[in-house]
């Protein structure tokens, strides 16, 4: 039988470190009877989706991406719509894409998931000239991520750090929003356009997204505030939010909103978004390795 070609694109500087270990990772845990294997490291922001679109066109058959969500999405980027399947070994601080799949974030069980080989297709979603694979967002949760960008220390003790500090100050904002034809009003403390259910550390802002399905979550959180902190926060990491009256779901194709801000996020990557923002589901259109 025909070995297969995988690419292993690897963030050296993402998550928790992880990474140093992908050469012994991969020539102790991958089924060379399988596979043929090679491994590039990432040099600047955005240099991941140049590898996998070269992977593509060499006709790999699988481009693992080695990082956390932020690096996962750069790779899917170059790999939507092509035959070549993405595959995970999550080392980020959230890793939210492979928590959804329920793809293991120990290493050697996610190197299992690749040698079996198990292969699906999913969703992506364009964010006006670019796309995601698990959530992007507006309002609090930007608002985050650029902070977060310049915070200095990583990790999720450092992201609830700063996410308390920013409670006492970030206010509610006004947003239009349309779809089907007609326009909608929310005042919302964030907005999340999800593809999957969790930005990460299984806290679920969209706990009934279906990552295949054609449609958007779109989850809109009211206003955090000392009275409703601990309930949104339980209820966030249990999967219940949705069923309090604190966040609103619409499932939707396409969607535009106008926001007063420029910014927003892209699974955990600030981006400036304009204040017109087009969101469009694009169905199955990427390959994905899944237990």
């Amino acid at each position: 039988m025909m070995k297969k070609k995988i690419c292993f694109i690897v963030n050296p500087i993402s998550g928790v470190g992880k990474q140093k270990v992908i050469e012994n990772l991969a020539s102790d845990y991958l089924d060379m009877e399988k596979y043929d294997y090679k491994i590039i490291y990432t040099t600047a922001p955005k240099h991941a989706i140049m590898l996998a679109k070269k992977a593509a066109e060499e006709d790999y058959d699988i481009v693992v991406a080695m990082g956390g969500d932020g690096s996962v999405n750069e790779v899917a980027n170059g790999l939507i719509g092509t035959n070549t399947a993405l595959a995970l070994l999550p080392t980020g601080s959230g890793n939210g894409l492979a928590r959804h799949l329920k793809i293991p974030l120990d290493l050697k069980q996610a190197m299992t998931v690749i040698n079996t080989g198990k292969q699906t297709q999913i969703d992506t979603i364009q964010f006006n000239d670019t796309n995601f694979v698990n959530i992007a967002g507006i309002g609090f949760d930007a608002h985050i991520s650029w902070e977060f960008a310049n915070y200095g220390t990583r990790g999720f003790s450092s992201y609830l750090k700063l996410s308390f500090r920013e409670l006492r100050r970030y206010q509610t904002e006004k947003y239009e929003l349309i779809f089907d034809g007609k326009s909608v009003f929310k005042e919302a403390f964030l907005i999340s356009f999800a593809n999957g259910s969790q930005w990460g550390n299984n806290a679920y802002i969209a706990p009934i997204a279906d990552i295949s399905d054609g449609l958007m979550d779109i989850a809109i959180l009211n206003k955090i505030n000392w009275r409703n902190g601990l309930s949104i926060g339980y209820h966030l990491f249990n999967r219940k939010l949705h069923q309090t009256k604190h966040l609103e779901i619409i499932k939707a194709k396409e969607v535009t909103v106008k926001q007063k801000r420029k910014t927003a996020h892209i699974d955990g990557e600030p981006i400036e978004s304009g204040t017109l923002v087009t969101i469009k589901v694009n169905p199955l259109s990427l390959k994905i390795i899944v237990p």
